[in-house]
């Protein structure tokens, strides 16, 4: 770093240079006098009116997609640029077509280097096209800028803090290529016995009971008739369902995990929430495995809110790999909290002896509950009172009517 003691010694030169009568030693220390100020303040300004702007064409995308990365520098002043050299912080799950990413020491995350010389009122762009491979919930940034003077003799670098998120779904398939019905698969059918109802459908008013609750208590057509009047619903349609993903694909959590199966789960799972969404009916997500950089379980109650898929879509793609409590706890300690008409839908790589009594004794206590598993190596039997699916990823699926299509 740049201090006056290099000047005085510059200084110094040029007095014993002339002393000596040594012409090039003096011309040396002359434009050592001179170039070591002007390369000083040179670095010191080298940002002033100096912009930095990443821009992604895309937030939102499913696995599959790409997206382009935009990175822009402009140079607002008279003074310009001799070399800059950019470092943006990147995952390397999204390391472009374009270019490798540096490595860094901060895990699975790289630098993307780009370096451009700018004059006054220039600036440069580059345009990176990265392919969405992975579902997850990445973090772009911040970036490190680095300039300096005309000759290389300092440089100074500055932080742009700005983190730009991108989030990639879990690719979706429809129900049928994973092997399951794709019409009603739980059995959520039309009933005449008004068991649950829906506080969205508003079938009239009638008197007041001393069991009711008072928040169907309707405040206006009570005033209106000097008495109290309750709302009536009619009947749901189709019963909530809850969405129970297990991200364990071991019984022991030391024996590590199997990416590979955990994947096909919550893409199972994002299937079976857009057929949900698509038929309009009121779903929810509770899942064992946490949030990003948290240790807290996930969960998001049902609903048929617009945007219930979307807050699914992306709850499942930062939910990572550690299991928080066994599949069989989270639904011993989160059914109570359910509503009673609820389907309880339970999707799993891995099927245990305390899972299915578990879901026996559920069973038992009046819950109404299915099983999806992608366990190959536990062979579907009949479980009385609830549905089972053995379930195929699209992937194998499509590998096995390709080996099919050779035979024949």
């Amino acid at each position: 770093m740049f201090t006056v003691t290099w000047l005085e010694f510059a200084i110094v030169m040029v007095v014993f240079a002339a002393l000596l009568g040594q012409e090039t030693l003096l011309t040396i220390a002359a434009l050592l006098v001179v170039s070591l100020p002007l390369a000083w303040v040179w670095q010191r300004v080298a940002f002033l009116r100096v912009a930095y702007q990443r821009h992604l064409n895309e937030t939102r995308v499913f696995e599959g997609e790409q997206v382009t990365l935009t990175l822009r520098v402009s140079n607002r002043k008279w003074l310009p640029l001799a070399w800059l050299r950019v470092s943006d912080q990147t995952p390397l799950a999204l390391a472009p077509r374009e270019k490798a990413l540096a490595p860094s020491h901060i895990p699975l995350t790289g630098f993307l280097e780009a370096r451009a010389s700018l004059l006054w009122y220039e600036r440069a762009r580059w345009d990176y096209h990265i392919d969405c491979a992975k579902r997850g919930y990445y973090a772009i940034g911040p970036a490190t800028l680095t300039s300096g003077d005309l000759f290389g003799l300092f440089e100074r670098g500055i932080v742009y803090p700005q983190v730009d998120r991108l989030i990639v779904y879990p690719r979706l398939y429809p129900l049928e290529e994973w092997g399951l019905p794709p019409k009603e698969p739980f059995g959520d059918t039309r009933t005449r016995l008004a068991v649950f109802q829906d506080p969205t459908r508003i079938r009239g008013l009638r008197d007041y009971h001393p069991d009711d609750a008072p928040k169907h208590i309707h405040w206006r057509a009570t005033a209106r008739h000097n008495a109290l009047q309750v709302k009536q619903y009619d009947p749901t349609i189709q019963p909530n369902w809850i969405l129970f993903l297990n991200v364990a694909t071991y019984e022991l959590a030391w024996q590590g995990v199997d990416s590979e199966r955990v994947e096909q789960a919550i893409r199972l799972v994002a299937a079976l929430a857009n057929f949900a969404a698509s038929q309009k009916y009121a779903f929810g997500l509770v899942a064992n495995g946490a949030y990003p950089d948290s240790d807290q379980r996930l969960c998001i109650m049902p609903g048929r809110d617009p945007l219930q898929l979307r807050n699914v879509l992306e709850a499942l793609a930062g939910v990572s790999y550690f299991v928080t409590s066994p599949i069989e706890t989270l639904l011993r300690r989160e059914a109570p909290n359910l509503p009673w008409g609820a389907t309880l839908i339970v999707v799993t790589a891995l099927v245990t002896e305390n899972l299915l009594s578990e879901m026996l004794r559920l069973h038992q206590v009046g819950r109404k509950l299915a099983l999806v598993s992608l366990d190959e190596s536990w062979t579907p039997t009949p479980l009385p009172g609830l549905t089972v699916y053995q379930a195929h990823p699209p992937e194998q699926n499509a590998a096995t009517l390709e080996r099919m299509g050779e035979r024949d």
